[in-house]
């Protein structure tokens, strides 16, 4: 039984010792207890502060340094560590300080009743002699909390000089006159020493007085002697836990014996006396099963543990334990008790392995779908929801050689999830039978029976779906010599349909990208033409190579597509001629310096390119008796000045250049040469420089077309604009005949009440001579087609009796006048009123008369004014009537 109940370890987490508060290097100062269940295992002690403390192999703990313990407890760990298994244990040490009375009232009460005064040598040469005593006190001990009457005597202290002097005695220190003052008084006369209150041990378990004997001058007689006042300790105060709740934990199907915590209370009282000495109990356990009495407490130590066998999680999760701890040794009759309550977790170990819910699980995925979770795998697991004990692990055993399939852990629900990782193919695979174990993230716990894992099968169906065509070769190249004819035949690319079992048509071809425009497919059997002439030289050629796409369908549902990409390598063949490059120059008149650097051009490639041959025509002769040219390099040469002086001017010099292909191929290129006089740098002086230097004969020409185009627009515009102007003069000088009432009667339908109710100027209607002057005019009656007040042109003033022969003249000046007047409106025209009222101001026609009478005058010349005047000749030369 003490072998099944053995745990390796320290028999308790918490180790208390009581030291000497000065502790010195090297010395031991305790000794922790280690229980090995295997003899046989090497352990290593360690401490977590090093540089104070050391454990040696036999578990004694030493001093490292010599230092001063504070008044607080010290705290450090010990660790035992085994060599072969690295396995660790560990306990915390706590060391208290002896109190500073603890241990030394024997003594000082034994320094008190036999109290040794210095030897002291007198003058003379007699041998030393020890004085007898002066000062006769007996121990003195006082229980806490006297009831009185207060003061209390306690002593009476006196000198055996007070036989011979008149003496006062007084008393110094804690408790008499300093902090706290008052407890203790002395009679300075008797010297009775007295205390005034009660004592209460736990604030101050002894004073320290000082007593002093003067005589009556205040002269020392005695040596002042220290008086030790030892409070007695009585079982005033009750145990108290130092937490009212404990928390422990303890493994589901821990053996009895097991260590599971420890509960401590601490008692005021001297902890030395029975007042001090605590006992612990179990009160009780809830809940009681499977045992009423589950576990035990050590009544000196307060360590639980566990003396039943049958903890299990998966039915009990906690205990809760009511702990008595009582003082006075237990003794349930006089001891003080108090109660505190232990909470035990019963932690779960994995004694439950994982288990599927069903045999046979199945699912289906679409054919080449990947990341899709075809089936969720179910499991049940007693042991405690998400920890390693219950956390499962999916594996498969068989079924998947290729590694399509892998199963992922859901964290929330523990399911595994069957996912598929990698294309599956419908006319390779149609159907997987999986075969999958389950276990969990720990291995079980030792003793269990059941099977460490638990196993299924998954059935997986593959569904066939209409799948892209793909090209073959894809890309596919070919290699073709450029200027292939349009209409050619280039080559044959095709497709193939993955899907067997399906019942479709044949696949149908369409060009998707031909950048030049150059090729054409046959829809059905994927041949492919060209359409125009393939250069090499064209800008949608890249190093050579053209890049067209083209599309396969096929009628499936969904219908689906592939590309593919035709990759035609193009060989150059001599199809460019070489050109001179620059096309234009700058020389000198002169020969020296007259030297052109020009380069040949030519699109194509080696072979078919340079070395180039230059060479200047035969015709014109004046090409070659003017100039000269020199090849300096395979494609470079230099044009220079065959004479001496060459006139300035712009000349084209023809240069024929033969490039190296096979055939040749060869042109004649124009190089516009600028002859111009130049400085002894070389530089054009003339103003004809601007031409060679960059803007050429066509560049110039297009400048000044522009130029001749702009003032062209520019004096349109102008002559627009003052055409506009005269339009609109003319507009207002002209009257539609029919609304001119110079010459015609208006009659009116409605007859008014006389012009005195219209705002109308009636002075147009009268004689020039007779108009009264704007400035006089009141405001408010002038209309708005009147002549305004400004300097006004000559006009003619007609006499006040005329010849009627003057009237013709009179109208044609006063016409002539007006049209000259660009500044107003026709003011001379006739103003019309919608309505006349009686008691006209103007003059009656006979003021237009003669000094000869109307009819002794002759008015026929009025027929050849126009039909103007058509009215005015039928009333005055229409005869008798």
């Amino acid at each position: 039984c003490e072998d099944m109940s053995c745990k390796t370890g320290f028999p308790e987490d918490v180790h208390s010792a009581v030291v000497s508060r000065s502790v010195h290097g090297g010395q031991p100062l305790l000794n922790v207890r280690f229980r090995s269940c295997d003899g046989n295992k090497k352990i290593h002690f360690g401490s977590s502060e090093p540089e104070d403390f050391r454990v040696g192999e036999d578990g004694v703990v030493y001093a490292e340094r010599s230092f001063q313990l504070s008044a607080e407890p010290t705290e450090f760990v010990v660790s035992a560590q085994d060599k072969e298994t690295q396995e660790e244990w560990q306990m915390r040490v706590k060391l208290t300080p002896e109190p500073a009375f603890a241990g030394a009232s024997e003594k000082d009460q034994k320094k008190i009743e036999d109290i040794v005064f210095p030897w002291q040598q007198y003058k003379h040469s007699s041998p030393l002699k020890r004085q007898k005593r002066d000062w006769v006190i007996p121990p003195i001990n006082l229980p806490e909390n006297s009831r009185g009457p207060f003061p209390q005597e306690l002593v009476r202290i006196r000198s055996d000089r007070d036989k011979s002097l008149s003496l006062r005695y007084s008393v110094t220190g804690p408790g008499a006159d300093q902090p706290p003052t008052g407890i203790f008084i002395i009679n300075p006369i008797s010297g009775q020493l007295s205390v005034t209150k009660p004592l209460d041990r736990e604030q101050i378990a002894s004073f320290h007085l000082r007593a002093h004997a003067v005589d009556v001058n205040g002269n020392q007689v005695e040596n002042p002697i220290d008086i030790v006042i030892n409070v007695i300790d009585m079982n005033d105060n009750r145990p108290e836990f130092l937490h009212q709740v404990w928390n422990g934990t303890v493994p589901e199907g821990s053996k009895p014996g097991t260590y599971v915590m420890t509960v401590t209370a601490i008692d005021a009282d001297d902890p030395n006396a029975q007042n001090g000495m605590l006992r612990y109990r179990i009160l009780s356990q809830a809940p009681s099963s499977p045992s009423p009495n589950m576990f035990t407490i050590n009544n000196e130590t307060g360590d639980i543990i566990t003396v039943a066998a049958g903890l299990d999680r998966e039915k009990v999760q906690q205990y809760t334990l009511i702990i008595q701890a009582t003082d006075m040794e237990g003794n349930p009759t006089y001891g003080l008790s108090n109660t505190a309550t232990a909470v035990i977790t019963v932690t779960d170990v994995n004694d439950n392995p994982p288990e599927f819910t069903a045999m046979t699980f199945y699912g289906e995925v679409p054919e080449n779908r990947v990341d899709v979770i075809v089936a969720n795998l179910t499991v049940t697991d007693k042991d405690q929801p998400h920890t390693p004990a219950w956390n499962a692990m999916y594996r498969m055993t068989g079924g998947d050689p290729t590694g399509r399939f892998t199963i992922l852990t859901d964290p929330n629900s523990n399911d595994g999830l069957v996912t598929v990782v990698k294309p599956i193919d419908f006319e390779t695979n149609r159907m997987f039978v999986l075969t999958v174990a389950a276990e969990n993230q720990v291995p079980l716990a030792k003793g269990i029976q059941h099977p460490p894992q638990s196993t299924a099968t998954v059935s997986i169906t593959v569904i066939d779906v209409n799948e892209s065509p793909y090209f073959v070769p894809n890309p596919k190249l070919v290699r073709q010599e450029e200027g292939l004819l349009a209409g050619s035949m280039l080559t044959t690319f095709t497709a193939q349909d993955p899907d067997r079992y399906m019942q479709q048509t044949s696949l149908r071809y369409s060009k998707l990208s031909d950048p030049a425009n150059w090729l054409k497919i046959d829809p059905v059997n994927g041949q492919i033409t060209t359409t125009a002439v393939l250069d090499r030289e064209s800008i949608y050629v890249q190093n050579n190579m053209y890049n067209a796409t083209f599309l396969a369908s096929d009628n499936g549902i969904p219908p689906m597509s592939g590309t593919g990409t035709l990759q035609i390598y193009l060989l150059d063949i001599n199809d460019n001629a070489p050109q001179v490059n620059p096309k234009e120059a700058t020389t000198c008149e002169t020969l020296q310096p007259n030297a052109i650097n020009i380069t040949a051009v030519d699109p194509d490639i080696d072979p078919n390119a340079g070395p180039f041959a230059f060479e200047l025509p035969d015709t014109p002769a004046s090409i070659k008796r003017n100039w000269t040219i020199v090849r300096i390099s395979g494609d470079h040469a230099q044009l220079s000045l065959r004479i001496r002086f060459l006139e300035a001017g712009i000349y084209d010099v023809p240069i024929v250049i033969t490039d190296s292909g096979n055939p040749h191929a060869s042109s004649t290129s124009v190089l516009k040469v600028k002859v111009c006089q130049c400085d002894i740098n070389g530089d054009c002086t003339d103003v004809d420089r601007i031409v060679g230097a960059g803007l050429g004969t066509g560049a110039i020409i297009a400048i000044l077309l522009c130029i001749i185009i702009l003032l062209i627009l520019v004096l349109m515009f102008v002559v627009w604009m003052k055409r506009r102007d005269k339009e609109r003069q003319a507009k207002q000088l002209l009257i539609d005949p029919e609304d001119d009432v110079r010459d015609n009667i208006l009659k009116y339908d409605e007859e008014g009440g006389g012009e005195e109710d219209q705002d109308y100027d009636l002075s147009q209607l009268q004689q020039p001579d007779t108009v009264e002057p704007d400035a006089i005019k009141p405001v408010g009656i002038r209309r708005l087609d009147e002549r305004p007040i400004h300097a006004e042109p000559q006009y003619p003033v007609r006499s006040a009796a005329p010849h009627p022969g003057d009237i013709g003249d009179f109208i044609n000046e006063g016409l002539k006048a007006a049209d000259n007047d660009p500044t107003a409106p026709p003011y001379d025209s006739l103003l019309v009123f919608d309505y006349e009222g009686s008691g006209s101001t103007a003059g009656s026609l006979s003021s237009l008369n003669s000094s000869s009478s109307g009819g002794e005058q002759d008015y026929d010349y009025l027929n050849d004014w126009g039909p103007r005047f058509k009215k005015l000749a039928d009333m005055y030369g229409g005869g008798d009537d």
